[in-house]
């Protein structure tokens, strides 16, 4: 009788820790050295977290302040040919002057968030 809880105790732990370490593959942070506009919102330069819902490719993407969401957008997670040094977004330059986050690429991923359409034209590296 024992056996079978230390065996059931095991599996949830197991489960559990499988299941945390899953949830921490889908966050990561953002330094934005200029305002950059996400989905219908321009956050002001500073440092942000992302996090990410969905088992891909098709996922929704909220940028948090602190505790608080400040943006939420669709993206697609695409698998990139090589993993970078660090931490990049990539922006496109509007007819405004303004620029809108298209790409977030992870330090040592071999996979990045398209944001919206796509079509980048300028990086940024981001160091952590």
């Amino acid at each position: 009788m024992k056996s079978g809880r230390s065996l059931k105790g095991l599996l949830l732990g197991a489960a559990l820790l499988l299941t945390s370490t899953a949830f921490a593959a889908n966050k990561t942070s953002l330094k934005l050295n200029h305002p950059v506009v996400v989905g219908a919102t321009t956050l002001p330069a500073g440092d942000y977290a992302v996090t990410w819902d969905g088992n891909g490719p098709n996922v929704e993407v909220k940028v948090l302040k602190g505790r608080d969401v400040v943006a939420t957008v669709p993206a697609e997670v695409k698998e990139t040919p090589r993993t970078t040094a660090l931490d990049q977004v990539v922006t496109r330059t509007n007819a405004d002057g303004s620029s809108t986050l298209t790409d977030i690429l992870m330090r040592g991923k071999k996979y990045s968030l398209a944001i919206g359409e796509g079509g980048a034209e300028t990086a940024s590296t981001s160091s952590k």
